[in-house]
């Protein structure tokens, strides 16, 4: 996942939304040691004082967790973690199924839409 940067919300909030997203998708794994603020800060093409606000932030959300003398990382709460991935899931969901609906379908017309979806998915990754 690309260090996808906008200007129209706070840098800070779209990094820890980009490092939670790496996450959950098993790009940082449980226990994985993350790269230095300096580094990472170079990576996103971001300020160090601001990539340092936002793994403060993972910190205290409990998403990374810092070793004294060997750095900083992922927490190693697996159930943590796949009950983030949930959550962002079925927030994901429900702005879907809004957009959805708001555009004229009827609760049964998007389930038959995402079943298809997931048949035609299945059939391309076979």
């Amino acid at each position: 996942m690309p260090w996808d940067i906008s200007s129209e919300r706070s840098v800070y909030l779209q990094l820890v939304d980009i490092i939670k997203q790496k996450i959950m998708s098993g790009e940082y794994l449980p226990g994985q040691r993350m790269e230095s603020v300096r580094d990472l800060a170079a990576e996103a093409a971001v300020n160090p004082n601001t990539m340092q606000r936002a793994l403060a932030e993972l910190e205290r959300e409990g998403l990374l967790y810092t070793q004294r003398t060997s750095g900083r990382f992922v927490s190693e709460d697996a159930g943590m973690i796949a009950g983030l991935r949930m959550e962002d899931a079925q927030q994901k969901a429900r702005e879907f199924y809004q957009e959805m609906v708001q555009t004229g379908l009827s609760a049964e017309e998007v389930r038959q839409m995402l079943e298809r979806v997931i048949a035609e998915a299945e059939k391309e990754e076979k």
